[in-house]
């Protein structure tokens, strides 16, 4: 029941005869079913030559004979334009094209095909990278032309040269860092910079494709052979080791390194994950750790068996980092009672606040801080009585890498300044003896002028009372020398006065009687410049008031408060009229003589009448009499 297709032809038999006509019918229904797939297929081309936006062309002889919109749009030439144009107008130069076009000849000898990326100029200058694919109509035919198309991937091979610009400037940076990085993959280490080369001794052909655990030692649990970095840590994320290597030239270092996972940097090679080793070499830093701490060891013996206290004090909380045995029995307090705790919870009140006081100014100032402590060095914390002990403290700044830092050395000086005192009281003795050994020959020297001037006044009574008030004063000068002969310290005042007073009596044969009021007499003394002017002073108002005084009574009294001595000569008799002090001139005896001897800021004398006697009174104040500390 299905239609088909006939050819009918008919024709005229030959003349001759009766006319005949030959009529012939044949089945041509398949050749009309391959006609109509000839021209389906026709159109179908036609479609996808004009409708595609693939740039497509057909060239022969290298010029295009035929061209679709899109490959248009994509030079910016007009579709009559490049009809007949040759091949090599759309290249970026003719050497460029020759030496591409001799590549795609050989391609399409070999196979028929050829296909790669390439620059084509467009009809305003600008070149765009394409990908072009051509191959020949008739493969068995080399005249039979090309069918060539052209896809733009301009953006992504820009992208692309911007990624592999960017990888190579990474690395070029990774090759300048100190740190050796190598990247390892599923299939071993794929790259490692500079630093990681130098590391292990070799280049990177050396060690493509070999495990990380190439450079590790025999350790089995060694960090480059784990296998839990891909499981255990996600992508970005790190873990840090410390371990030791070994090189291809033998030599076996300390590291310190990263592991960090990361995804793969071309999608789809080999579909896993890389892990990425940073590796620092601290070798030296491992030997100067080593080193610094056999110095560390070596400087804490040297420490311990120093005959000094040492003690290192971290200046921002005070706290001891560091002492020896000699330290703790100079803090009087056990080591491990001191060690690391501020002097706050070790020491009493005053103390700790006297050591942080000595460390400020010590931290305040660029020399050493010295003082000179007494301590108590307790055998226990709960003996009551402790010998003392005297230190020699110095503290001194450090200067630290970290934190700033206090040293303290103390050393015991208790017998150096015990020697040193021993022979300051051995000298002071000994000046106190010559001292006294002068005094005694001047006292006899003295002595011997006075018996020398009685002498002359038994010969010359005329002048006998002019020698005898000298005698008196010589006298007088010569108990002051006696009286610091059989003492030491300084020369005290009522000594003086009863001496002086027994001599008075002695040389003129009237009794004279001594008093003392108010505080005890035995704290003033004199000094030394002032005893002989003093002594003079009170010989002389004796004198003289024996020598004007009325019978009857003389009395010497001391009157002697915190602040003033007074020395006052009462005898009986009356003063003459109009009598004023200021006006008796300055003599060699006398009153002129007290005048001219009486210090004028420390010392006042005054002559007044009181009742039927006669006062002369001195009061002597500071600096002229020294006040003693009580018995």
């Amino acid at each position: 029941g299905s239609l088909g297709w006939d050819a009918l032809s008919a024709s005229r038999a030959p003349v001759g005869g009766a006319p005949e006509l030959v009529v012939v019918l044949t089945d041509v229904s398949r050749l009309k079913a391959q006609q109509a797939q000839m021209e389906a297929l026709a159109r179908e081309r036609e479609l996808m030559f004009t409708l595609s936006d693939v740039g497509l062309a057909y060239s022969r002889g290298g010029s295009i004979e035929r061209a679709n919109e899109a490959l248009a749009g994509l030079t910016g030439y007009a579709l009559d334009e490049l009809v007949g144009m040759p091949l090599s107008a759309l290249a970026p130069d003719e050497a460029s094209h020759e030496l591409l076009w001799q590549q795609q000849q050989q391609a399409l000898v070999q196979g028929g095909r050829w296909r790669g990326e390439c620059a084509l100029r467009r009809r305003d200058g600008r070149q765009l990278w394409v990908q072009v694919s051509k191959r020949r109509v008739d493969e068995d035919d080399a005249e039979s032309g090309l069918i060539c198309s052209y896809v733009d991937v301009d953006e992504r091979r820009r992208a692309r040269e911007a990624v592999q610009l960017q990888a190579e400037r990474t690395r070029a940076i990774l090759d300048s860092v100190l740190v050796g990085i190598v990247t390892v993959g599923e299939g071993g280490i794929e790259w490692m910079n500079r630093s990681a080369r130098r590391m292990f001794g070799g280049e990177l052909a050396d060690f493509v494709g070999e495990p990380i655990a190439i450079v590790a030692t025999a350790e089995a649990d060694h960090p480059l052979r784990a296998t839990h970095y891909r499981q255990s840590l996600g992508d970005g994320q790190a873990e840090t080791f410390e371990c030791r290597l070994r090189g291809r030239d033998g030599r076996e270092f300390w590291v310190v390194g990263n592991a960090v996972v990361t995804g793969r940097g071309e999608p789809g090679v080999h579909g896993g994950h890389q892990i990425t080793f940073a590796l620092l070499d601290i070798e030296r830093r491992r030997q100067a750790e080593v080193s610094i701490r056999h110095a560390q060891d070596s400087l804490q013996r040297i420490i311990d068996t120093a005959p000094l206290a040492i003690a290192l004090f971290d200046v921002a909380s005070g706290r001891v980092l560091r002492l020896n045995q000699m330290a703790a029995m100079c803090f009087g307090r056990p080591g491990e009672a001191v060690l690391g705790r501020p002097p706050e919870e070790w020491f009493g009140p005053g103390d700790a606040a006297t050591l942080r006081d000595d460390l400020k100014a010590a931290l305040a100032q660029t020399d050493v801080l010295r003082r000179e402590v007494p301590r108590p060095v307790r055998v226990s914390p709960d003996e009551a009585d402790a010998e003392r002990r005297v230190w020699d403290v110095r503290i001194v700044s450090l200067e630290s890498t970290g934190e700033a830092q206090l040293l303290l050395v103390a050393s015991d000086v208790t017998e150096q300044r015990a020697a040193e005192q021993a022979r300051f009281d051995a000298a002071v003795s000994q000046r106190e003896m010559l001292v006294k050994e002068v005094h005694h020959r001047i006292k006899n020297n003295l002595q011997g002028v006075a018996g020398l001037l009685q002498q002359t006044a038994a010969r010359r009574p005329e002048v006998a009372a002019l020698i005898s008030e000298a005698v008196g004063q010589v006298q007088a000068i010569a108990q002051v020398h006696g009286l610091q002969v059989g003492v030491s310290g300084p020369l005290r005042i009522k000594p003086l006065v009863e001496a002086i007073t027994a001599s008075v009596q002695r040389t003129f044969g009237r009794p004279i009687t001594v008093s003392v009021e108010g505080t005890p007499p035995h704290r003033f003394a004199l000094p030394e410049a002032e005893s002989i002017p003093i002594a003079l002073t009170i010989n002389e108002l004796l004198t003289n008031a024996i020598k004007h005084s009325a019978p009857g009574e003389i009395r010497c009294v001391l009157q002697c408060d915190e602040a003033r001595l007074a020395i006052s000569v009462h005898s009986p008799g009356q003063l003459r009229a109009g009598f004023n002090l200021a006006q008796v001139p300055p003599g060699v005896s006398g009153l002129g003589l007290v005048r001219a001897l009486l210090p004028r800021r420390t010392a006042v004398l005054t002559l007044v009448q009181a009742g039927v006697e006669v006062e002369a009174k001195v009061v002597l104040v500071p600096p002229s009499i020294t006040l003693l500390e009580p018995l």
